[in-house]
């Protein structure tokens, strides 16, 4: 079954026909930045955008940066807040003419390393986070997700988030070294090993493209590994998504 998977990014919006039997893109890849201002009506435009681009005209699913409840965006963090309570997934669908489905972008990455990725077969507790802008997560009990949970909120040190410490963003932002950032990563994987006690961590996100360099770093008790679809796991686990709920699978 193919589907067309897309994921809607603060910084980019990607998509590509995903074969929802082995997880494996089909073709190239489409990007385009997001635009400065995230109101729907501008998402939208350059959403339709990467939906021509395909001429596609069968199930879409979709991921953002925001916990979604049956197509509905709960609350805003990275977008708009007048996405606050919107139907997205009616909002896509009168956009592209196709059924479409709607889920939180690090759930959706999720699905992705338990379906055909590094967390397949996992049993216990598994914790993925979507290192970049933020730090987003999805978890997992015995393959089964628990939606929508936003770990990197956890206060972590003092009031200091687990996000505000140790995102991309934030070495960026302050110039940090590889060892130092990894070593506030390392706390933060602490924190969250003393409340989930979990028996695998997966990081997707940018830094999944150079993991290694890293995890060297990163000394913790629960096995740790880079996510196998890197960047692409929101448009791979989006497409499993629709497959799923759309009864095609």
């Amino acid at each position: 079954m193919e589907i067309l998977g897309i994921d809607i990014g603060g910084s980019g919006i990607k998509g590509c026909i995903t074969d929802c039997k082995t997880g494996a893109l089909i073709g190239e890849r489409f990007r385009l930045a997001s635009p400065e201002v995230t109101a729907p009506h501008k998402l939208l435009s350059r959403v339709h955008q990467v939906v021509s681009h395909f001429n596609w005209t069968g199930p879409i699913g979709f991921c953002m940066p925001e916990p979604v409840r049956n197509g509905i965006v709960l609350r805003t963090l990275h977008f708009d807040p007048s996405w606050t309570d919107v139907n997205a997934a009616a909002l896509f669908e009168e956009l592209t003419d196709c059924p479409v489905s709607v889920i939180n972008d690090a759930d959706a990455a999720g699905l992705a390393e338990v379906q055909f990725g590094v967390a397949r077969n996992i049993k216990g507790v598994v914790i993925l986070l979507t290192v970049g802008t933020g730090i987003g997560s999805s978890l997992f009990v015995n393959g089964h997700l628990v939606p929508n949970t936003e770990l990197g909120l956890i206060p972590v040190e003092g009031d200091t988030s687990a996000a505000e410490l140790a995102s991309v963003k934030t070495k960026h932002d302050e110039g940090l070294k590889r060892k130092k950032w990894a070593k506030r990563l390392e706390h933060v994987l602490q924190k969250y090993e003393q409340i989930f006690h979990p028996d695998l961590f997966v990081i997707s996100g940018s830094l999944s493209n150079k993991a290694e360099k890293t995890f060297q770093h990163i000394d913790i008790n629960t096995p740790l590994k880079p996510a196998r679809f890197l960047n692409n796991a929101g448009i791979v686990g989006a497409a499993l998504h629709a497959w799923k709920t759309g009864g095609y699978g």
